[in-house]
């Protein structure tokens, strides 16, 4: 398991954290999460600074203005969206001075592109998923902005080894058929998995870097995610279940060799790294690889909790990660 692309007995949080400033949220990452760190997210700046407005930054090609609240597909970028790009570039920016002289491992996140295709409108209306062709340009240009983003990161701080996280937290719903249209009526016709599939090896190899898929809702589909060519699945363990079909889909995945980014929530270190190890022990595998595969990280993105909690989070999944390294 050494070819795995982070120290053992790593943590990391998984993208969003609270507050406003940029600044002083690179400074926590860094400060805090030492053998993994990551791009913050700032959710609480507003609009161009969530999942979906951050997601579409990334588009290439592909202009996106917000309209009634939501965000879709235009002619042209709007205000919005050019405040959006300065965002990016400032939170970049950031991430460029804090990061001096680092060398290591370091993560950015995307919302991948069936989550982007479940969330965007069309510019007549409707969810652009509903186009299934549409949604198919998305993930090209997608696959393009990404590549241009990651090589932007290692410009900007060449000692880091960059992974990318792809967020698909609305990827079980797309492939069941439960995207519910504009109206909340009806919902929109199931993607087949070959083509889900298909679109996120695209991101994969346009990136050029390892690359971890990200799924907090229940039932991830992890089968999906390793065709895709994942690194490491990033899921929350609540989520996942006990069932005997959800552990071996888990632990033929981790008998391959991938990574698990174990979301377990709580300040107690002790408990988080018991909640790994007695999932490890009921996979079936030695406790000394645990430390290897599993990087530690709470159950998902951290934005709705105070800067007290979110702090003491990240400190509990570091110490949990020792803990699980103590194992060996």
């Amino acid at each position: 398991m050494s070819d795995l692309p982070w120290p053992a007995g790593s943590a990391t949080g998984i993208g969003s954290l609270p507050g406003t400033d940029i600044v002083e949220a690179t400074k926590l990452v860094f400060g805090e999460l030492p053998s993994l760190p990551h791009l913050p997210e700032l959710p609480d700046r507003g609009p161009g600074a969530e999942m979906i407005g951050r997601g579409a930054a990334f588009l290439t090609d592909l202009p996106v203005e917000l309209y009634a609240g939501r965000w879709r597909i235009a002619s042209h970028h709007g205000l919005d969206m050019r405040r959006t790009l300065d965002l990016l570039e400032r939170d970049i920016d950031t991430l460029t001075e804090t990061a001096d002289g680092y060398a290591g491992p370091l993560k950015v996140q995307a919302p991948g592109p069936w989550t982007l295709a479940a969330n965007l409108d069309l510019p007549i209306g409707g969810r652009l998923l509903h186009d299934h062709g549409a949604a198919r340009e998305l993930a090209e240009s997608l696959a393009d902005g990404l590549a241009r983003h990651v090589a932007d990161v290692h410009r900007r701080v060449p000692g880091a080894n960059v992974l990318l996280q792809i967020d698909e937290p609305s990827l079980p719903a797309v492939l069941s058929g439960q995207v519910p249209t504009e109206s909340g009526l009806r919902t929109l016709r199931s993607v087949a998995a070959t083509t889900a599939e298909t679109a996120l090896r695209g991101i994969v190899e346009a990136a050029g870097v390892p690359v971890v898929f990200h799924c907090c809702a229940a039932a991830p589909p992890l089968s999906l995610f390793r065709g895709a060519g994942a690194v490491a699945v990033s899921i929350d363990l609540t989520a996942v279940g006990t069932g005997r079909a959800a552990l071996d889909a888990l632990g033929g995945l981790l008998d391959d060799g991938l990574g698990l980014f174990a979301g377990v929530s709580g300040s107690a270190s002790a408990k988080l790294a018991e909640t790994v190890s007695t999932l490890w022990r009921m996979l079936g595998f030695p406790p000394a690889r645990a430390a290897e595969q599993v990087v530690v990280t709470p159950p998902c993105g951290l934005a709705g909790a105070s800067p007290t909690a979110a702090r003491a989070a990240l400190t509990a999944c570091v110490e949990a990660g020792q803990r699980l390294r103590e194992l060996q």
